[in-house]
């Protein structure tokens, strides 16, 4: 039997994953794109380079609500496990009794009335499996494996937790910077209309043109209107999930990304089945269904239990100790069913659909975060390009302006013309701050898509205790 006890009746596998080896040529190293450590070996504090953002993070880590229900499902986990693991060992309890009875004469041996008293103090074990087949040690794995996954979901929670208030942060950045611009635009616009008013009036324009300058005056005005409206949502909802008061402002005028951001290396597609917490939580998962398979089948077999008991009894409580007062007992017991109507296949099956269902997940959240790395780079260096080229577009809308308003001045064009560069430049104004701000949400997409860094705890810098029986 302790031989057989070294049999291993779970499965064990390695968790399957098709990778490949690099990621797709036309992605990596995008153009612009700071290079840097790899995301695993970067916390989100070194990640994160503007003061106010790491503040905010700091405040939604503490105040959160789906973070709180994250740790404390972990929590619930943990104590799941501290229940299953306490099964593999014996129950103990102290014992003590007094009693005092009276029986009949008809019924004493030696024909009278005796009165008497039992005393008695001692420990009694309760049943205890002798875990021959590793039922309970399966079982116990199940719960500690459940617990870890748990424990990278998280994890999963607090990186995404840290990706909404970069995006948010960065979306409250970009509005304050649209708006200040439209603001600038619109002051601009409001001396001309109040120039042009009066150039009217003394006859030096037209009544056509002075409508023109009204017109583009009020598109200004409405522009500023909707930033101001959507500057104030947003900055609602970076207040929701930091947990504090509605009064954020970025500490940044302008989106820089050496001024928000770390640069970050990908690496290599295998560096995220260590990385992702997702994939990690899948992994575990795996690990606890092929626990749970090990379970199943111990039940084939015959369970060996023990209850046991020693005290010290007396019929005077001075008794209770002196010599030859002892009591005790042992019985093993041993069960095998021998007809349950099938439950035990069925347990058995049950716990395999289940590991092929946790093994299917599992490669679903490897190739999932392939793709989200994928679409990331993509998306850097797609978006570098843009930048690069609004950037220049907006020179030429500079400049356009600049020689449009010159040949109005020398008469040679209608205001017409002048409106029309101006219109262009506010749009690839605003469409450049638009671009850059998508450029570093892309690198927020990428930091997370990577697993983020080490300064996330995980469960797992405490697994080796855990595994101690």
């Amino acid at each position: 039997m302790l031989l057989l006890a070294g049999c291993q009746l779970a499965p064990v596998r390695p968790p399957s994953a098709s990778l490949p080896d690099h990621y797709p040529a036309d992605v990596v190293d995008p153009v612009g794109g700071p290079a840097g450590p790899r995301a695993a070996t970067l916390g989100w504090e070194s990640y994160f380079l503007d003061a106010t953002l790491r503040g905010l993070i700091r405040q939604a880590l503490a105040n959160n609500h789906d973070l709180r229900l994250a740790v404390l499902k972990v929590a619930e986990a943990r104590a799941g496990y501290d229940i299953q693991r306490a099964d593999q060992w014996p129950t103990l309890a102290g014992t003590a009794q007094a009693a005092r009875g009276r029986t009949p004469a008809d019924l004493s041996p030696i024909g009278r009335a005796v009165t008497g008293n039992q005393f008695s103090v001692g420990l009694a074990a309760s049943s205890w499996e002798l875990d021959f087949w590793g039922r309970v040690r399966s079982l116990s794995d199940a719960a500690l494996e459940n617990y870890l996954s748990t424990d990278e979901a998280r994890r999963a929670t607090t990186l995404g937790l840290i990706a909404q208030v970069a995006n948010s942060y960065l979306a409250l950045g970009e509005l304050d910077e649209r708006l200040d611009l439209a603001r600038r635009t619109a002051t601009s616009r409001t001396e001309s209309l109040r120039i042009f008013r009066r150039r009217t009036e003394v006859g030096a324009t037209s009544r056509l043109e002075l409508t023109q300058v009204e017109l583009l005056s009020q598109q200004a005005e409405v522009l500023v209107a909707q930033l101001v409206q959507a500057r104030a949502q947003q900055a609602h909802a970076l207040a929701l999930l930091v947990g504090a008061g509605s009064s954020v402002s970025p500490a940044v005028g302008h989106l820089d990304d050496k001024a928000v951001m770390a640069g970050l290396t990908p690496g290599l597609p295998s560096d995220l089945l260590l990385a992702r917490p997702d994939i990690l939580a899948a992994e575990h998962g795996l690990r606890a269904a092929d626990a749970n398979i090990g379970a199943a089948r111990a039940a084939y077999f015959p369970r060996i239990a023990l209850t046991g008991s020693y005290a010290t009894a007396s019929s005077q409580l001075d008794g209770l100790f002196k010599s030859g007062s002892g009591d005790w007992s042992f019985g093993p017991g041993l069960s095998l069913p021998l007809f349950d109507g099938g439950r035990r296949a069925s347990a058995l099956a049950l716990a395999e659909v289940r590991q092929q269902q946790a093994l299917v997940a599992y490669d679903q959240a490897v190739q999932g975060a392939f793709r989200d790395v994928a679409d990331a780079l993509a998306a850097q260096r797609g978006l570098s390009d843009q930048v690069q080229t609004l950037t220049r577009m907006l020179a030429m809308q500079n400049e356009r302006t600049r020689l449009a308003q010159l040949r109005y001045d020398a008469g040679a064009v209608r205001y017409l013309e002048v409106l029309d560069a101006e219109r262009d430049r506010l749009s690839a104004e605003q469409s450049l701050v638009q671009a850059r701000r998508a450029l570093l949400s892309a690198r927020v997409a990428l930091y997370t898509a990577l697993g983020g860094g080490t300064q996330i705890a995980t469960a797992s810098s405490d697994s080796s205790q855990l595994l101690q029986p």
